[in-house]
């Protein structure tokens, strides 16, 4: 059994790691295929073995959002999704802008388990003249300069850059002042922000040389 769940706006003040936002992202995924396999409990060794960590992490991640199962009756696969889908703010839809037509943006694009767990893209920015214009997913390339009426229009809340390094301060804050506060980064450059927008930086290249460091060293 599940009670005293709390959502993430309940939890303004208390200090939660990013670490155990990761792990309750991953957590929600799992539970959301054992739901799909028919799967109606879970303990939390099961799950624990699932997500590559033990019962206690388990115990504690949750227990930051209020108490959830009932010991050695493990878990409701289904009312703990949906807990774990409300702390993470997926139980509504998210409006989202890719800046930056590249590859990756078009790649992006067309990655539809975003709308699955709630991101919806809505528009598409380059300052390319042979990019704009194009139609990408049935979203059409707008120039850069028509972001502060694509976020007004749209309620945009969140953005994905995909720029050259050099162009992404500029992108980031120019989409700041149309008023998005939620960020995530693929450009390959820090970026500088205030204090009231969220920023997550992904950096595939740092990524991948850190594989080839633990290559390199295993086998020496």
């Amino acid at each position: 059994m599940i009670g005293g769940g709390l959502g993430g706006s309940e939890l303004r003040g208390q200090k939660i790691s990013d670490y155990t936002v990761r792990r309750l992202s991953v957590y929600y995924r799992l539970l959301d295929e054992l739901e799909q396999q028919g799967v109606e409990v879970v303990s939390s060794a099961a799950l624990a073995e699932l997500a590559g960590t033990n019962s206690a992490q388990i115990r504690k991640d949750l227990s930051y959002f209020g108490t959830f199962g009932k010991r050695g009756r493990g878990y409701r696969v289904a009312a703990l999704a949906k807990e774990i889908k409300k702390i993470l703010g997926l139980d509504r839809t998210w409006r989202v802008v890719l800046a930056g037509a590249g590859n990756l943006g078009h790649a992006l694009s067309m990655y539809h388990d975003f709308e699955k767990h709630g991101f919806s893209i809505v528009g598409i920015f380059d300052i390319d003249p042979e990019k704009i214009g194009q139609v990408w997913e049935g979203i059409r390339v707008r120039h850069l300069d028509d972001c502060e009426q694509v976020v007004r229009e749209e309620k945009v809340e969140l953005a994905i850059i995909v720029t050259p390094g050099g162009a992404a301060q500029e992108v980031v804050d120019r989409l700041r002042a149309a008023g998005i506060q939620g960020f995530l980064n693929f450009a390959p450059r820090k970026l500088r922000t205030d204090g009231d927008v969220q920023l997550r930086n992904v950096d595939i290249t740092i990524e991948l040389e850190g594989l080839t460091y633990a290559l390199q060293t295993g086998r020496s």
